[in-house]
């Protein structure tokens, strides 16, 4: 994902205070530990997920998702309903 330039901490700042209803949704979906790191060089967005079920990116059919993706797309790219343009990363390496 990519984070508009100069958003970083309006970025952090609405995660600190993400709603508890998404919360719960990614939670009842199998997502256990979402973690989001910034490169700030590029300003691209890296996110790691737990998941036993779908991804977030699966979500976005719930209406508290669309909710945040329209109150997140002013500080990101988006595509045409707002959900984050985002491309899948290639594992190279994992040490378990």
């Amino acid at each position: 994902m990519k984070l508009k330039q100069g958003c970083k901490d309006e970025y952090q700042k609405r995660h600190a205070e993400i709603w508890p209803e998404l919360k719960a949704l990614l939670r009842e979906n199998g997502i256990t530990d979402y973690t989001i790191f910034l490169d700030e060089e590029t300003d691209f967005l890296f996110a790691v997920q737990q998941q036993s079920g779908a991804s977030s990116q699966d979500l976005g059919n719930h209406e508290i998702v669309k909710r945040w993706w329209a109150y997140m797309a002013e500080l990101m790219e988006t595509n045409e309903d707002l959900s984050p343009k985002s491309s899948p990363l290639q594992l190279l390496f994992h040490l378990p």
